[in-house]
């Protein structure tokens, strides 16, 4: 199978690459010009033509077709100049011209924005619908709990909810958190939290790119049913030595950058909380806990055609908790977890007009969990997934883009637990093939009409195979007004079992558990408002079928496969582990947001209507799941105070080494469901016994929901720039206004009456630290 996918696909783009080889076309790479990065996403336009293009994953464009004639070169991206050059086209030349956009900021200089600049309603139009883009500055710049944090600034988007406070899971539409596929320089990342929601795997300073899509994603992604969320991390920097250093209340990390000779580059990245060096040592109920992460990118360009990429990934983390510190007895837990990701990708330009990338991939998460000498209890969870994957394109012309590829996953999921009077362990070794196909279609210059087609081969216990199509269209209706949708069809071969606070464990589709299945209809507004800003509007619906929700009765269904030799039984397989069910989300985004000038930010809206029906669940009744929130309200603002002043004194923007910068984020959520207890009754371990308990029966399951949240977040950021190095210290407060932000309610009962307990989440937490560049 694998074999045969990769050599059609081979094949196809042979016959491609010598079909198209008499056309005038103009290719090329966008670079940083300071540090030689390539660009992702950089709109590149012809004005004269209205054609244009915008660059990939690898910092490549090409406008094809083109006939002969002198023409005008717009490239135009965030933070960045817009930069113009006069090209000449003759009858069949390939042009390949490199660009390198300058910095935003000229030290000394005004900026000036030229009026030929590319409009706000073409970037949007170029967009596909429902995807957002971060820069990693606008990471940073959004106050936090402790660091910036890509997961939880991404929350801050509609359409994006957390569960609460102690969790950066995403949310996305109404789906659960293992509904996500999180990428890092193209391979999975299965566990993309560190321990109580405070860091995401992602380290900031070394984030390039970073793009969530929410829905409606195309042909070239799947295994998924609500989001992909691809990460980029830096190639280096290709000119010279480049170093930053931060240091807060709670980690300390580093990110470099250099050279590799004439041709390459490399980036490494460290980051290490030491809690348990300080504040742990001091008081002896708080946890044993830290993390470290790490990463390590380089490339070389072996030649104009072919260039080699490879990214490592390592971090891990260790929970020690001692129930009891007074005694000599090691009462308590230990845990440990982490992932580690490698990948080398060939990017390949077989000619201007058919551009590759191949890669091969690993991935690994493991975790491991004992009760000390308290139990004779201990846990063993591990995910492997070694890939290739070939991602092609084919630009035929301004009207037709094809988009082809494959993957072969080689998937291994392990669990292994003992336990007094047993024993489980469940291993799955599927194996995963995807081949897919998209074409797009431009008939008109108003028209962008996407179909395609991905298919799927799931081996594992039991084989399944799937079609999915995919469809999107775009149509500009006015210079100012896009119009979008977009259809699909998705599925899901992996399921999760969660566990509090620490890792979860996976399992994939089998004879017990079939695929999930999602289908996406989405409908999208987008507006230039003001010149400078953008007004994106969406209307969605999704419909789920088998949805998996662990089961905390399986204990009950649980059948042994095999016995140990004392006679305790072993658990193979994961019956009874899920209960099954099905669901539906729909809901409207609104979305305002302003990329440039000395005030930038956004305003976002959501209502969403999630439900689930699960025969075993609420006597088979819908019910809405607990991360639902009807109505979200954020507000991310970035007001550069200097600049500020300047517009508002009529100035134009110019260069300064000293910049004060001022951060707001504000959220309000209406409240989540929960189910409270709807009787009491007292029962005794034995009939006539003199002690009895309080028991609670539940109402209706998730039948009321809690008070609304609401927090309002402030940072302060100085930046102060110094011949050699720039330092920016900082001051952050999470939830300046220390509401109480109900997570749960409890129930006690005391001397014949019943007590109620909120417990809350964060309360004001203030932080401070520095960065340093250099």
């Amino acid at each position: 199978m694998k074999s045969g996918i990769f050599t059609c696909f081979l094949l196809l783009g042979f016959c491609v690459h010598a079909f198209g080889q008499n056309n005038a076309s103009l290719s090329g790479f966008v670079y940083d010009e300071e540090s030689g990065e390539a660009l992702i996403g950089v709109n590149v336009y012809i004005p004269e033509l209205q054609r244009g293009s915008s660059t990939n994953v690898s910092g490549y464009y090409i406008i094809p077709k083109l006939p002969q004639g002198d023409y005008t070169l717009v490239c135009d991206y965030l933070g960045y100049q817009t930069y113009t050059s006069k090209l000449s086209i003759n009858i069949g030349e390939q042009k390949v011209h490199a660009v390198r956009l300058a910095s935003g900021i000229v030290e000394g200089e005004i900026v000036e924005v030229i009026a030929d600049s590319i409009r706000v309603s073409r970037k949007l139009y170029e967009k596909d619908i429902s995807k957002v883009q971060l820069s990693a500055r606008q990471i940073s710049q959004i106050p936090q709990v402790a660091e910036a944090d890509l997961l939880r600034s991404l929350q801050t988007l509609p359409g994006i909810l957390p569960v609460s406070d102690y969790s950066s899971a995403l949310h996305v539409r109404g789906g659960s958190s293992d509904q996500n596929l999180y990428l890092l320089d193209g391979t999975d990342v299965y566990n993309p939290e560190h321990a109580f929601g405070l860091f995401s795997t992602f380290n900031t300073d070394a984030i390039k790119h970073v793009e969530i899509s929410k829905g409606g994603f195309n042909a070239a992604y799947g295994g998924r049913l609500s989001s992909i969320l691809d990460v980029n991390n830096l190639d280096g920097n290709r000119e010279r030595f480049e170093g930053k250093a931060a240091i807060s209340l709670l980690s300390a990390k580093t990110t470099l950058q250099m050279p590799l000779g004439s041709s390459g580059a490399i980036s490494a990245s460290i980051r290490r909380t030491y809690f348990d060096q300080t504040i742990g040592r001091a008081i002896d109920d708080i946890p044993d806990y830290y993390f470290y992460d790490g990463n390590i990118k380089a490339f070389w360009e072996l030649n104009p055609q072919n260039k080699i990429t490879v990214s490592l990934y390592g971090g891990r983390d260790d929970l020690s908790l001692n129930f009891n510190n007074k005694s000599t007895d090691k009462a308590g837990l230990n845990l440990d977890w982490g992932n580690s990701t490698a990948s080398i990708r060939w990017t390949r330009v077989f000619s201007p007009q058919l551009f590759a990338n191949f890669w091969l991939t690993g991935s690994r998460f493991s975790s491991t969990f004992d009760l000390g000498d308290l139990l004779a209890a201990d846990e063993r969870n591990k995910v492997t997934d070694i890939t290739a994957k070939g991602n092609l394109e084919y630009h035929h012309s301004s009207k037709w883009l094809l988009k082809f590829g494959f993957e072969q996953k080689e998937i291994r999921t392990s669990y292994k637990q003992n336990f007094p009077g047993g024993k489980v362990d469940v291993e799955n070794r599927p194996r995963h093939s995807v081949a897919y196909l998209q074409n797009n279609w431009r008939p008109t210059a108003a028209w962008d009409i996407e179909l395609g087609l991905r298919y799927s081969s799931f081996q594992s216990k039991k084989n399944f195979q799937d079609l999915a199509p995919r469809f999107s269209a775009k149509y500009r209706l006015s210079e100012t007004i896009n119009l979008k949708a977009a259809a699909g069809i998705y599925y899901q071969y992996l399921h999760r079992i969660p566990q509090t606070f620490t890792s979860d464990i996976w399992t994939t589709s089998n004879a017990y558990q079939d695929q999930s299945r999602a289908s996406h209809l989405i409908f999208g507004f987008q507006k230039e408002v003001a010149n400078d800003y953008q007004l994106e509007i969406e209307g969605y619906y999704k419909d789920y079928g088998n949805l998996y929700r662990f089961n905390p009765t399986f204990i009950t269904e649980l059948e042994p496969g095999g016995f140990q030799d004392n006679g305790d039984p072993i658990y193979t397989n994961t019956k009874g582990i899920f209960n099954q069910g099905d669901g539906y989300s729909q809901g409207v985004e609104l979305l305002l947001r302003k990329d440039v000038g000395a005030v930038t930010g956004w305003i976002g809206y959501s209502y969403s209507d999630t439900k689930y029906q699960f025969d075993a669940i609420n006597d088979g009744l819908e019910f809405a799941p607990r991360h639902d929130r009807s109505s979200t309200v954020n507000l991310v603002a970035t007001i550069d105070l200097k600049n500020a002043w300047r517009s508002l004194n009529g100035n134009l923007m110019q260069a300064d080494k000293r910049r004060w910068t001022f951060g707001i984020n504000f959220v309000y959520g209406s409240g989540q469901p929960i189910t409270l207890p709807g009787s009491a009754y007292l029962a005794g371990d034995a009939p006539g016994a003199p002690e009895q308990g309080i028991n609670y029966f539940p109402s209706q399951f998730n039948g009321y929901r809690l008070p609304y949240y609401s927090r309002l977040d402030l940072s302060i950021n100085y930046r102060r720039e110094f011949k050699s190095f720039t330092m920016e210290p900082y001051l952050q407060v999470f939830n300046i206004g220390n509401r109480k932000n109900v997570w749960f309610v409890q129930y006690d009962f005391t001397d014949q009456k019943s007590d109620i307990d909120t417990i809350n989440m964060f309360p004001i937490l203030p932080t401070f630290g520095v960065n340093f560049t250099f």
